[in-house]
């Protein structure tokens, strides 16, 4: 945060936590109460309450966009200010999913008809922002382009019964660079998605809204890197060599397994040498805690292997998510709490005894972990 504050940037929200986060910041004076807090994300209570915290403390410019429609009648209830909000749109999804619609936000057609409501006649409440996101980033494709459309006709139809909607928030989606051959123009996306949006705004005569993104993982990705060392190399028959490093693959680079996302890979030592073939295998005695061609861009080839002269690898752009994602007592992708740990035991009399592991995390916690404490 301290270094993303450098660049006169605003922030976004996902949980109750972040908000104490927020507070934080403010009490450095990194952030000021003009600062934007966009605050994403479904809602539970702790979340609102800690919202409304922030706007009866006069920080005008929080903005909850809304996810469901029972979020708005409770920031009313506890909320001693007028405040402005935004709507996120529920994007349909592209048809490699099992599902045709995100759970996240409020349907394309409910919109309108949710502001005209709840919203338009409402003496505290204004309606500043329409959110939109797709869950498979920004592409280049006929699919981002025509979710796209739709949601600038909704922005359209909105901004025609509701005047003072002003802004367009396009989320993020950007992604980091996976190889050394990764190719992806970024200047000719932007320059295209603001190009659509002065082109509708001009064809149906509508001034231009002030545009917001949220590129996490883009803006994060190149800060964190891992480097291990090869412990020892196992040779499970005749085409197949598996260096096992220090780590394990599953808690120190989860989304290699989990979704089998790819990271620029190089060795930090030896580069003069042969190289070889291998699989990369972490420590667990799980049988998912590996790396391979599956989850790299190609086949892994690092110098061979040397019993007298260790081998160092890095991965490189690993900093959006890996350290979030951290188990037991670490941090939680968008600072979700860490769950009640509960050990339930049978005895030999059929009775359950309970016992608490661990409480669910708190705030300070986090806070204390992340440095602020």
């Amino acid at each position: 945060m301290n270094e993303a504050l450098k660049n006169d940037i605003h922030i976004e929200t996902s949980s109750a936590y972040d908000i104490n986060i927020v507070e934080e910041l403010y009490k450095d004076k990194r952030i000021t109460k003009s600062t934007y807090i966009i605050c994403n994300g479904f809602k539970r209570n702790q979340y609102l309450e800690n919202i409304a915290k922030l706007l009866n403390n006069g920080f005008k410019n929080t903005i909850p966009i809304i996810d469901n429609y029972k979020e708005l009648d409770k920031l009313e209830e506890l909320t001693d200010v007028p405040f402005e909000i935004g709507i996120r749109i529920a994007s349909e999804e592209e048809p490699k999913f099992e599902f045709y619609t995100s759970r996240l936000g409020i349907g394309y057609k409910n919109i309108v008809n949710f502001y005209l409501k709840q919203v338009k006649n409402h003496p505290n409440i204004k309606l500043k922002m329409l959110h939109f996101f797709i869950n498979t980033g920004i592409k280049d494709n006929a699919y981002y382009w025509s979710e796209l459309t739709k949601c600038l006709n909704v922005y359209g139809e909105l901004k025609k019964v509701c005047p003072e909607l002003d802004s367009l928030n396009i989320g993020g989606g950007f992604p980091t660079k996976n190889s050394l051959s990764f190719d992806y123009d970024y200047e000719y996306i932007i320059d295209e998605i603001v190009s659509q949006i002065k082109i509708y705004c001009e064809l149906n005569n509508l001034k231009e809204p002030n545009l917001f993104t949220e590129f996490g993982s883009f803006t994060v990705g190149g800060s964190g890197g891992i480097i291990y060392s090869v412990l020892g190399q196992k040779k499970q028959n005749d085409k197949e060599a598996w260096n096992m490093i220090d780590s394990s693959f599953m808690t120190t680079l989860p989304d290699s397994w989990a979704v089998n996302k790819k990271f620029i890979m190089l060795p930090i030592n030896r580069w003069n040498n042969t190289y070889e073939r291998v699989f990369l295998g972490g420590l667990t005695c799980d049988s998912d805690d590996y790396y391979n061609s599956e989850q790299h861009i190609n086949a892994i080839y690092l110098p061979k292997y040397n019993p007298d002269d260790t081998l160092y690898i890095g991965f490189f752009n690993t900093g959006a998510y890996q350290d979030s994602l951290g188990g037991y007592g670490g941090l939680q992708h968008c600072l979700i709490p860490g769950p009640k740990q509960i050990i339930i035991d049978k005895n030999k009399n059929g009775n359950f005894k309970t016992k608490l592991l661990s409480k669910e995390q708190t705030p300070s916690d986090m806070l204390k972990i992340l440095g602020y404490l």
